[in-house]
């Protein structure tokens, strides 16, 4: 069975540029001309969408803002294309949940490179997820833009991977499973070193400082209560 996509953009000279190359790929390919139209479609059949931002009305971050709070579309990967090309823009496409950002005007080849790639990506997580037997799978553990993939035990930023030690994996892992609460020092090791570890409050320190760095903005929603110790807390 063919990849199916929906072209969502308000230019339609656009659509039909993207329709005719990416139908020349081999994938099955409809246009919408605004995200309201696309909203009265059958979203679940389409394994990738392509979604402009700056349309009428209701904005391609809107549109998708919709389709991630469906159970039907949840994880169908979208793709947003816009001429919007500041970092911001990617950034807050990205936190909503987008699998790339592509600005525009582009060049056609990038553009079917990159659909590519998120169709494999796509595909090869659908697979492991089929395959895998439901008391190995864990789900993946999200906070906005943070993302924590339990089973390859790996850590996103905005979608971009980061380098975590096992030990600062642990802790965010521990961290932002149990947020909005502090946990005293002792907890955190409990939790996170083995037992036979030898832990001091300054390994937790350094430990937690770094992972700070590395996490951006983020770092600022690890909290720390003097007397107390450390939490993950969503607003601050």
């Amino acid at each position: 069975m063919n990849n199916r996509i929906l072209v969502i953009d308000d230019e339609e000279s656009l659509c039909e540029i993207l329709k005719f190359n990416l139908e020349k790929e081999g994938y099955e390919v409809n246009c919408a001309y605004s995200a309201e139209e696309a909203l009265t479609l059958d979203l679940s059949v389409y394994s990738l969408m392509i979604v402009d931002i700056m349309m009428e009305r209701l904005s391609g971050f809107d549109f998708a803002k919709r389709i991630r709070n469906s159970s039907a579309t949840e994880t169908t990967p979208i793709i947003f294309c816009s001429a919007l090309n500041g970092e911001d823009d990617t950034v807050m496409g990205l936190n909503i949940g987008a699998d790339d950002y592509i600005t525009k005007p582009f060049v056609i080849s990038e553009v079917l490179a990159r659909v590519r790639a998120v169709l494999r990506r796509s595909q090869s997580h659908r697979q492991w997820t089929m395959s895998a037997p439901k008391s190995i799978y864990e789900p993946d553990i999200t906070f906005n833009g943070l993302r924590i993939d339990r089973n390859e035990k790996l850590c996103y930023l905005n979608n971009q991977e980061i380098n975590l030690t096992k030990t600062e994996f642990d802790i965010l892992l521990f961290l932002i499973s149990h947020r909005n609460r502090i946990h005293s020092r002792e907890e955190i090791i409990r939790n996170v070193w083995s037992n036979d570890v030898v832990v001091t409050n300054r390994t937790i320190d350094t430990n937690i400082a770094r992972l700070r760095k590395k996490i951006g903005s983020y770092g600022d929603n690890i909290v720390t209560r003097l007397g107390f110790g450390y939490g993950f807390k969503e607003t601050v």
